[in-house]
């Protein structure tokens, strides 16, 4: 929707402060959206987008600084009033109560009554009428929200924020769990919105998906606005130097390599069979659902009926032969399996490597710390020190401090599922780097196998990609001689 010239702003956040006792999450931020507008907010985690966010869902309240929504002043005491105001929130993490049903969950906050009881009979046609709104009127409103897909349980979501009367809805890292054509009709439903008049911030790590979207972007960094940019009239390059103060002129690192001997063979029955060489990257690519997390998974003896060589001999089930066979893995689910969140970052970077940390089966504080803070310089983790607990550390951080895990066991093969998905780009530019470093160690090349959906990343990071199609996993060929389109069209094959 073209936004009339000189029309005034739906949503305007001027120069907004917050502090968490000494540690300043916002230092003067000013976000201005105008009616119909879809508008990116980038930067890289821990720059202040999350609170900010907070801030204008009234989850917290500023410390400086003023908002204003249709030129009205707006400070909500909590989220319910501010959604009242006509703020909504698609937070990443879905807002869905799984129990009750799609209708149900549609009016929640804004339930039609008659007399003290909800009315039902209303709450259905509600429903009915916003889905239908949204090109989804297929959608069962009298079925639990539990049976729906994720893509789904989304539109729900946004069909509560239109029920709502929302004039300003806000996006976060929406498509991280969704597969590629839930994406694109996601897309289609966000243009639908602004083509309402709503005003969209979109919140992503993903520049190709600002600009598809979104016509301006506005560039935060340590918690201030650096910049709000036409998205046509600035390069990738100047947006990710703006995120993170300095130049990033290579987000993709290749070291010259020289694949050596075949170190890993491993398989599951229905899924396929890989081979990985000393000093390579592989790749392997397709659709979400396809079964590529579940060949890393049973390679690395998470699930049962996985078959294993590492330099030829068989790797006995379960993870803990995985380990000692020098293998190390990554998950994708970082917060449920990949890291204890209550622990601190020493304890989970030095959980498989407890024995080095001292004698008799005591552990070392001093050496755990040392033995940390070396992979806290070595890849950049911000944080507050070795002690510090991982659920409290940004995506990008706690991802960071997986991977710290797999260097500080020595792991000579690296199983990397999703590893850079819902982090910034500076956070991503840094694994990048590391895993080139990795595998072009000249006294000891590492062997890499990188599960992502995301294209460029596999393109410019691996040596050779496989796509995990109906069939299982294709032959592994050189990135030299294949493109996001060939790579596409194998995943989505129908046989």
């Amino acid at each position: 929707m073209a936004t009339p010239a000189g029309a005034p702003a739906r949503l305007q956040m001027l120069g907004i402060t917050k502090a968490f006792g000494r540690t300043r999450a916002l230092g003067g931020v000013d976000l201005e959206v105008m009616p119909g507008e879809i508008h990116a907010l980038v930067g890289e985690n821990g720059a202040g987008k999350s609170t900010l966010m907070k801030v204008l869902s009234g989850a917290h309240a500023p410390d400086g600084g003023r908002m204003l929504l249709d030129g009205r002043p707006y400070a909500p005491r909590d989220p319910q009033e501010a959604r009242a105001r006509g703020v909504g929130m698609i937070y990443q993490e879905l807002a869905i109560a799984p129990h009750l049903t799609v209708a149900e969950n549609l009016v929640l906050g804004a339930e039609p009554r008659r007399g003290p009881w909800m009315d039902r009979a209303a709450a259905r046609d509600l429903a009915r009428r916003t889905l239908d709104s949204l090109g989804h009127g297929d959608i069962d409103v009298d079925a639990p929200a539990a049976g729906l897909s994720p893509s789904r349980l989304q539109i729900v979501e946004i069909g509560r924020s239109l029920a709502l009367g929302c004039r300003v809805i806000v996006f976060d890292e929406p498509t991280s769990s969704l597969a590629q054509g839930d994406v694109g009709r996601l897309f289609q439903l966000v243009g639908r919105l602004a083509d309402r008049g709503i005003a969209v911030v979109y919140i992503s790590h993903f520049l190709e998906e600002v600009r598809r979207l979104a016509s301006r972007l506005t560039i935060l960094r340590d918690g201030r606005s650096v910049g709000t940019h036409a998205v046509a009239a600035i390069a990738d390059e100047r947006i990710v130097a703006a995120m993170v103060g300095r130049d990033v002129r290579e987000l993709y690192p290749r070291s010259p390599r020289r694949p050596g001997e075949v170190v890993l063979r491993g398989g599951v029955p229905g899924r396929g069979d890989l081979e990985v060489r000393r000093g390579e990257v592989l790749g392997i690519c397709g659709l979400v659902g396809s079964g590529r997390t579940e060949l890393l998974r049973g390679i690395f003896g998470l699930d049962p009926g996985g078959r294993t060589e590492v330099g030829g001999r068989t790797v006995p089930p379960g993870p803990r032969a995985a380990w000692a066979s020098g293998m190390g893995f990554v998950s994708e689910n970082r917060k449920e399996e990949g890291l204890a969140l209550a622990l601190g970052i020493g304890d989970n970077v030095c959980l498989p490597s407890l024995r080095k940390l001292g004698r008799a089966g005591l552990v070392s504080p001093a050496e755990r710390s040392r033995r940390t803070l070396r992979w806290i310089d070595d890849l950049g983790i911000r944080c507050e020190g070795p002690d510090q607990p991982v659920g409290r550390l940004s995506g990008g951080n706690q991802q960071k401090a997986a991977l710290a895990r797999l260097l500080e066991a020595e792991a000579d093969i690296l199983l990397l599922d999703e590893p850079t998905r819902g982090i910034d780009i500076a956070a991503k530019a840094r694994i990048y780097a590391t895993v080139d470093r990795l595998v072009t160690d000249p006294a000891r090349p590492r062997a890499v196998v990188m599960v992502s959906s995301h294209l460029p990343e596999l393109l410019g990071t691996c040596d050779r990609i496989a796509v995990m199609g109906r069939r299982g996993l294709g032959p592994a060929r050189p990135v030299a001689e294949t493109s996001p389109e060939a790579l596409m069209a194998e995943a989505t094959a129908a046989s």
